[in-house]
């Protein structure tokens, strides 16, 4: 087992302040263990927590009960003691066995990457339905692990049944009370989900196309929107800072309009449960008309976070519809050659810097005519009495120009082609 040390920065005693342990095979690169670091360090960041160390660990054999092997256990130990950090963050998932063995040995807290997210996801959800999904997934991560001394996330009190038995122990009651928490969360959840999907039904019965701004998390999604539609999403330069999905509608120079959706960002890695919580959040890009996936173009992980997004976006099955790749933020950006590798992969790649405006206008102009591919505009001559297909157009249309004469009703429109079986036989 081999170890490197990195040290960051001294920081303010009052801030609270983790060490940072990345444990790699013998076969991980210097580079994938620093972005994997670098990943970690981005997230303890975003939580609140500072920085203190990191160590990377390379590990051979795993050990049942430490995970790591005595040897590093003792090392990391002092290092913990002579740097009074208050919790050790491992990148990779812990069982609580392991959890529960180490926080007994370093007299400190331990928590794994999935635990930060959590906490991360816990911190930003705004709605009704996030903040329950987020609970919903912390209680269904925490119930194995009420036996830790460290309980890092909340106890939950109230929605208990019942009385306590006289030799029920304090632990049997939380995990009672907890079990009981949860059925009633996915009772409540459940209601919330069936109450969005009315509203998108509603939505997909509306003519206006709708589009899902999709990518990485930090990649300038929400910046996005803001551009186009002044839709003030809050924006930060932090991770996960959006977890509800911002819809706004969006006047395109041609006429058209449609709405924008704003998602969750996407991050390797991403524990299957927040996948599973947050899936209602996520089928916004499902139920889209087309995409715009946002990358960022400074990232020296652009290609491997691109295709991250894309194995997200396979899972829930939103891979069959029309997408703009945005290559964002090439202010910043060193060198082309990731954005021309990822030209190579996908078609069309539009270069822009949300902060400087350059691009949008391509954006703008590539929306039209992947619209006007999926939703052609086309004129129909319909018979002064068939005012019903007039209604049916407007209903599940965009009129551009309509003209009443002795000959019919002349009507220009773009209408999705679920609606235009009626319209055929009267398509000039």
């Amino acid at each position: 087992m081999g170890t490197k040390t990195t040290r960051i920065h001294e920081v303010a005693p009052e801030a609270p302040r983790a060490l940072l342990l990345i444990v790699s095979s013998t076969s991980d690169t210097q580079s994938q263990q620093e972005r994997r670091a670098e990943e970690l360090a981005a997230l303890v960041d975003t939580m609140g927590v500072i920085v203190d160390q990191i160590e990377y660990v390379t590990l051979r054999t795993p050990n049942s009960t430490t995970l790591i092997g005595s040897g590093k256990v003792a090392e990391i130990g002092a290092i913990i003691s002579e740097r009074t950090v208050d919790l050790a963050i491992f990148e990779i998932p812990l069982s609580p066995r392991i959890q529960r063995n180490l926080e007994q040995i370093w007299d400190c807290a331990v928590i794994d990457r999935d635990e930060v997210i959590l906490q991360i996801f816990a911190d930003r959800a705004q709605t009704k339905e996030a903040v329950l999904q987020v609970e919903l997934a912390r209680l269904e991560y925490s119930l194995p692990r009420l036996t830790r001394k460290w309980t890092h996330l909340s106890r939950q009190r109230g929605g208990m049944r019942g009385t306590r038995d006289a030799g029920e122990t304090q632990l049997e009651m939380d995990r009672r009370q907890i079990s009981d928490k949860i059925l009633l969360l996915k009772g409540q959840l459940a209601k919330v989900v069936t109450q969005r999907a009315v509203q998108r039904s509603q939505r997909l019965e509306s003519s206006i196309p709708v589009g899902a701004i999709v990518g990485y998390t930090n990649s300038g999604k929400s910046s996005l929107l803001n551009a186009l539609t002044d839709a003030g999403v809050f924006v930060e330069d932090k991770l996960f800072a959006t977890l509800d999905p911002t819809t706004r509608a969006v006047k395109l120079p041609g006429g058209e309009e449609i709405l924008l959706s704003d998602t969750v960002g996407f991050v390797s890695n991403l524990p299957h449960t927040l996948v599973d919580a947050f899936k209602s959040t996520l089928e916004e890009a499902v139920y889209a008309d087309f995409l715009i996936i946002v990358c960022d173009a400074s990232s020296p992980d652009m290609i491997a976070n691109y295709t991250t997004t894309v194995q997200v976006l396979e899972e829930l099955g939103a891979t069959d519809k029309p997408a703009i790749v945005l290559a964002n933020k090439i202010d910043k950006m060193e060198d082309d050659f990731a954005v021309s590798r990822l030209r190579s992969m996908y078609t069309p790649v539009i270069e822009s810097s949300i902060v400087t405006q350059e691009g949008l206008d391509l954006l703008v102009d590539e929306i039209g005519e992947l619209l006007r591919r999926i939703r052609p505009l086309s004129t129909y001559l319909i018979p002064n009495d068939r005012h019903d297909l007039v209604a049916h157009i407007h209903r599940w249309g965009q009129v551009q120009q309509i003209e009443y004469t002795e000959a019919g009703i002349f009507v220009k429109a773009r209408i999705d082609g679920r609606y235009r079986g009626p319209l055929e036989p009267f398509l000039q």
